[in-house]
């Protein structure tokens, strides 16, 4: 009987020691899943490229527009095509008129160097800027939008899909693990990395000069380190923001689509980094 008494009570110590372990606590070792960072945008895609792992994503195989998302692959086929950087170029009525939902204070007959109007399409999403940039390409507009298709399907963007080279037109798509693609690509471009990370760029015109700064309030601040960056906005792709950054010294690729509040790209990209530095998803377990 003594016997039977000592082995009721050491299961009952056994269970009582069990029922004190959290679930987590249980579940340690284990490889578990994730949760997603509470973000506000639509879509997005968060990839660590040091081992090609994506960290969290929702709706990232879809195809939406990407707005002046696009001026990340209008660049970089433009620069691809090795024409001079200091050549100067001039911004035509057609730039004007192509570019006329959008706005923008580079007036006709405003001339600027290749290398201006890349810096300022990249850093300030300047239309007409972009616009002129592809309508110097070599063979033109058709053949520019033609390099920017091509490069997409060289870059395995399958669902990628452009028009022109703005971004003001609804008819640019790509889902966002493709854009991951692209800003991998646009990643590898020193004139792409330093252009769109700068905070502000001052050209000449007619002997005036025109202060731009960012879209994107990221690139000041001294607690993020971004090494490529675009922003976007029209109607139907909401805002979206796209960069390659540093944290916990990894590349981290982080694609936002369809953000409506004015500073919810931002908010989100910030939710990002805490969650990732909060949770360590580049651990296992």
């Amino acid at each position: 009987m003594k016997r039977l008494l000592k082995l009721e009570s050491s299961a009952l110590c056994l269970l009582a020691a069990l029922s004190a372990v959290s679930p987590a606590a249980v579940a340690k070792g284990a490889s578990q899943p994730r949760s997603n960072p509470d973000l506000r945008s639509n879509a997005f895609y968060i990839l660590d490229e040091s081992d090609s792992k994506v960290l969290a994503a929702r709706n990232e195989g879809i195809a939406v527009p990407i707005a002046s998302i696009t001026k990340l692959m209008t660049t970089l086929v433009v620069l691809e095509a090795g024409q001079p950087m200091d050549e100067m170029i001039s911004i035509t009525r057609d730039d004007v008129r192509e570019t006329a939902p959008g706005h923008s204070r580079l007036a006709p007959g405003a001339r600027l160097s290749r290398s201006d109007l890349l810096h300022l399409a990249l850093m300030s999403s300047e239309n007409r800027a972009a616009h002129a940039l592809c309508r110097t390409y070599p063979g033109g507009m058709q053949a520019c939008v033609s390099a920017m298709n091509g490069k997409a399907k060289s870059l395995g963007m399958r669902s990628a899909r452009f028009v022109e080279p703005t971004g003001l037109s609804s008819s640019n798509v790509s889902s966002p693990a493709d854009l991951a693609r692209l800003v991998r690509a646009a990643a590898t471009n020193p004139t792409i990395r330093a252009y769109s990370t700068d905070p502000d760029h001052t050209v000449y015109v007619k002997g005036r000069p025109l202060a731009f700064r960012s879209t994107n309030s990221l690139v000041k601040k001294s607690d993020w380190q971004v090494t490529v960056q675009k922003t976007g906005y029209i109607a139907e792709a909401g805002r979206c923001l796209v960069m390659q950054v540093v944290i916990d010294g990894r590349n981290v690729v982080i694609i936002l689509l369809n953000s409506w509040g004015r500073l919810t790209r931002i908010g989100d990209a910030n939710r990002v980094r805490d969650w990732m530095e909060s949770s360590r998803p580049f651990e296992e377990g």
